[in-house]
């Protein structure tokens, strides 16, 4: 190589959570200072098929920012049973990665059935590789304050547009997740689902959505690897 800096490899790990965007440009201003390749990886105990909505939510806005940094590939294990740590030094092994970024929720969120932290883990695995830990700002966790926890919704195509219901009838049009409002008595709050292989974020108010905004405009262009 001509340029001594593409010997440097990222590899960003994601996990479902309001985290993984804020670690993938972190990832990204790094490979961007240095010139070099940017990789994302994922890894999921569960097979692609029963992957629920709001897992596919995630990658979806993963992909997104992928694309907006430039990310070579983006890898998703699926139904990977072995420790995640293993996973990870395998990647970076594979690849070539020489800094690698993680959250610092990920021990919590990807549970390791090794003893000991995953950092202990990855520095026995890969010691050649600088690790990045990002911390969850305040900001993040306070986010995830202004919702109750999602809950399966349709949306149904009346006179006055589309109303939200808890039933599964044949009326149905859409069929998401609904984010309800902490602290309000009626349902305002976010629908999501998908439509066209796109995640699409509704807002809801007093049970009626008035307009449609498309979180993934177009099909990404991001190699997927899994």
């Amino acid at each position: 190589m001509t340029n001594g800096k593409m010997d440097e490899v990222i590899l960003v790990c994601v996990y479902y959570g309001p985290n993984g965007e804020r670690l993938i440009r972190r990832g990204g201003k790094i490979a961007n200072m240095l010139n070099c390749p940017l990789y994302v990886l994922t890894v999921d105990p569960l097979p692609e098929d029963e992957l629920d909505i709001e897992k596919i939510h995630y990658i979806e806005k993963w992909k997104i920012a992928a694309k907006e940094h430039n990310v070579q590939e983006f890898i998703i294990k699926y139904n990977e049973k072995r420790p995640v740590a293993k996973v990870i030094s395998e990647v970076a092994k594979q690849e070539h990665v020489t800094q690698l970024v993680l959250g610092q929720t990920a021990q919590s969120r990807w549970k390791e059935i090794t003893k000991g932290s995953i950092i202990n883990v990855l520095l026995n695995e890969i010691p050649f590789v600088d690790i990045h830990i990002v911390s969850v700002s305040r900001e993040l966790k306070d986010q995830e304050g202004f919702f109750e926890k999602g809950v399966r919704a349709y949306l149904l195509k009346d006179n006055e547009g589309y109303r939200l219901c808890f039933n599964h009838t044949q009326q149905d049009v859409y069929e998401g997740i609904f984010y309800k409002e902490v602290g309000t008595d009626f349902n305002n709050g976010v629908f999501k689902f998908m439509k066209d292989n796109h995640m699409i974020e509704v807002h809801v108010c007093d049970d009626y959505v008035k307009e449609f905004n498309e979180l993934i405009p177009e099909a990404t262009d991001t190699k997927i690897k899994s």
